[in-house]
C-alpha cells in the first residue's frame, strides 16, 4: 500500500499517582480507556510507554470506574514516572512492547546450554533497559543457580554489567576500592579505610550501596555524617580536591542490572558464587578501580560459612578481576562476630568516629579490621612493603592524618555532621550468669532491623559483649534502640522469641 499516512500511536494523559512500588514501573488506566480497547491491553500484561523520547516497559492494572483516573489518563507509579522523567498533563503513546529477542538465550539456558559473550551482552542490555519483568529475571537466575555459571560465563556477565551502565575514569595509573562481601553486622570498616588510603596519596573514589537486607549500608551510614548523593561532577571534585570520596553509588548509574537482579535474588533467596564475584568486580571495574581489596569474613552466619566457600570465592574472584585487567587482594577476616559496638547507620558512625578520632573507649576489632584491610591496599598500590601495610595504616591513625582527611572528604562534600540519637532504648539483659559462646549474626541484624534501621537513622542494636566475655545475671548484653515506641516494642518481642540471638554457657 502506498500513499497512506503512518499510524498515530495511541496516545494517554500522564497523572502521577504518587504509588509506591518500589522498582517496579506500573501504569494504571481505565478499563473503559480507549487504548485499551483498541490494542487489546489486558490486566498485567506488559506496555510499552513513551514520552520525551524516553521508554519504559510497565506492567498494567485496569479499574473499573471512580476518579483515580480518567478514560483518557494514564496514571503512573513513582518509579515509571522517574523514569520517563513526565509531569502531569503530559502526552504518553503506549504501544505493545516488542519480542524480547533475548529470551531465547535464557530459554537455551534452562535447558543446560552455556551462553556465550553476545548472548550475556542482550540480555543484561534488556535487563538495564527495564524490559525483563520479575517473571524473566526469576527465568534467567534460576537457570544460571540450577547449573552454575562457568567461568567463562562469568566473565562474560561481569563484562556485560560493566557495558551496560557508565564507566568512570579517573587521571591517576591507581585507583584503589575496596568492598566486603557481607553477611556481617557492623564492619563499617569502610570510611576508615578510605580516610587512611586518601592520606598516604592515593586515589580510592568511593561509591557505596544502601542497605538491601542489612541494618545498614555504608551509604546509610554516611549520610548521618554528611552528603552522599553526589552526582559524577561533584563526585570528581571532591576526587581531585582529597583524593577520596564516600558517596551513593546510585546516584551515578554503575552496573545498573546488578540492582535489579540482586532485587529478584532476594526475593528467590538465591546467592550463587559467579553472580556474587560479577556483582562486586562489575561496580569496582564501572567505578575506574584498578587495585580492590576484598573483605571476606567467614563464619557460621555470615554469607561465606566455611574455608572451603572463601578459597572458591577468593579463586574465581581473582581469575575473573584479571582478566578484566583489575589486580585483587582477597583477605580473609573473622565472621563469627559483629565487629564494633554498634549495628544501624547511626551506631555505627559513632563507632567510626571514635576510631578516627583514636577515642581510648574506641572499638579495637573495629581499627584491628580497618588497619588490616587499609594495610592490604597500601601493599597493593606500592606504597610500603609486603607485611608493612598495617603498621602504616596504624601510624596514620595514631597520627591524627586519617583523621584529618576524613574531615576533609565531608566537608568537600558538603560538611561533616554528628549522628543522631534515638529516642527510646531498652537494655536486653543476661538471664543467668555464663559465658558467651555464640552470636547470631542474621538474627542480631533483623533485630536491629525491626527496631527501625536503616530507615530510622539512630535505630539499631548496641552490642556490649564479645565472644568469650564472662557475664553475670543480670548484666546488659546488648542495647535495642528505637524512634518509636511501638518499634521499640516489636523488637523486644522478637528478642524474646530468639533466644539464640546470644548463646551463654555456665
Amino acid at each position: 500500500m502506498t500513499g497512506g499516512q503512518a499510524t498515530a500511536l495511541p496516545t494517554l494523559t500522564a497523572r502521577r499517582l504518587g504509588l509506591l512500588s518500589q522498582h517496579d514501573a506500573i501504569v494504571l488506566m481505565r478499563e473503559d480507556s480507549p487504548v485499551c480497547r483498541s490494542e487489546g491491553h489486558a490486566p498485567r500484561s506488559q506496555v510499552l510507554l513513551m514520552a520525551h523520547g524516553r521508554e519504559v516497559t510497565a506492567t498494567l492494572y485496569q479499574i473499573t470506574g471512580g476518579d483515580l483516573v480518567q478514560a483518557d489518563e494514564a496514571g503512573l507509579s513513582e518509579a515509571a514516572w522517574a523514569r520517563l522523567g513526565v509531569v502531569d498533563g503530559d502526552h504518553i503513546h503506549v504501544r505493545h512492547p516488542s519480542a524480547l529477542a533475548s529470551m531465547s538465550s535464557v530459554r537455551r539456558r534452562v535447558y543446560g546450554k552455556r551462553l556465550d559473550a553476545g548472548a550475556m551482552v542482550e540480555i543484561i542490555a534488556d535487563v538495564a533497559a527495564g524490559r525483563y519483568t520479575d517473571v524473566h529475571l526469576s527465568a534467567f537466575l534460576t537457570a544460571c543457580s540450577a547449573l552454575p555459571l562457568d567461568r567463562d560465563e562469568v566473565v562474560h556477565l561481569t563484562r556485560a554489567m560493566v557495558q551496560a551502565g557508565e564507566r568512570l575514569t579517573w587521571d591517576s595509573p591507581i585507583v584503589i576500592d575496596k568492598h566486603s562481601v557481607g553477611g556481617l553486622p557492623g564492619n563499617r570498616t569502610t570510611p576508615i579505610v578510605v580516610a587512611i588510603v586518601a592520606a598516604n596519596g592515593l586515589v580510592i573514589p568511593k561509591t557505596s550501596s544502601r542497605a538491601i537486607t542489612s541494618p545498614a549500608g555504608t551509604a546509610d551510614t554516611m549520610e548521618t555524617l554528611t552528603k552522599v548523593d553526589l552526582d559524577l561532577a561533584a563526585m570528581r571534585r571532591v576526587v581531585e580536591q582529597e583524593g577520596g570520596c564516600l558517596a551513593w553509588g546510585g546516584a551515578v548509574r554503575l552496573s545498573p542490572a546488578d540492582d535489579v537482579l540482586i532485587r529478584v535474588e532476594r526475593v528467590l533467596d538465591i546467592d550463587t558464587e559467579g553472580q556474587l564475584v560479577a556483582s562486586v568486580l562489575s561496580k569496582k571495574i564501572a567505578a575506574g578501580s584498578t587495585h580492590v581489596v576484598l573483605d571476606i569474613p567467614v563464619g557460621p552466619t555470615a554469607k561465606v560459612r566455611s574455608q572451603d566457600d572463601a578459597d572458591a570465592i577468593s579463586d574465581s574472584l581473582t581469575y575473573v578481576a584479571r582478566l578484566c585487567g583489575v589486580e585483587v587482594r582477597c583477605v580473609r577476616t573473622d565472621g563469627g562476630q559483629p565487629v564494633g559496638r554498634g549495628i544501624g547507620p547511626a551506631l555505627e558512625a559513632r563507632d567510626v568516629l571514635s576510631v578516627l578520632r583514636g577515642a581510648p573507649d574506641a572499638p579495637a576489632d573495629l581499627r584491628r579490621r580497618a588497619c588490616l584491610l587499609a594495610g592490604a591496599a597500601l601493599e597493593l598500590a606500592g606504597r610500603c612493603g609486603a607485611g608493612e601495610g598495617t603498621h602504616l595504616a596504624e601510624r596514620t591513625l595514631a597520627d591524627g592524618r586519617a583523621w584529618e582527611k576524613f574531615q576533609r572528604i565531608c566537608e568537600a562534600q558538603g560538611g561533616l555532621r554528628e549522628p543522631p540519637r534515638s529516642t527510646v532504648s531498652r537494655p536486653l539483659v543476661a538471664p543467668r550468669a555464663g559465658r558467651v559462646v555464640a552470636i547470631n549474626n542474621r538474627t542480631l541484624a533483623r533485630l536491629a532491623k525491626l527496631a527501625g534501621a536503616p530507615d530510622a537513622k539512630a535505630a539499631g542494636v548496641d552490642l556490649h559483649v564479645r565472644l568469650g566475655d564472662e557475664v553475670a545475671a543480670g548484666e546488659p548484653l546488648m542495647t535495642v534502640h528505637a524512634q518509636a515506641p511501638g518499634e521499640l516494642a516489636y523488637a523486644l518481642d522478637y528478642a524474646a522469641a530468639n533466644p539464640d540471638i546470644l548463646s551463654l554457657e555456665p
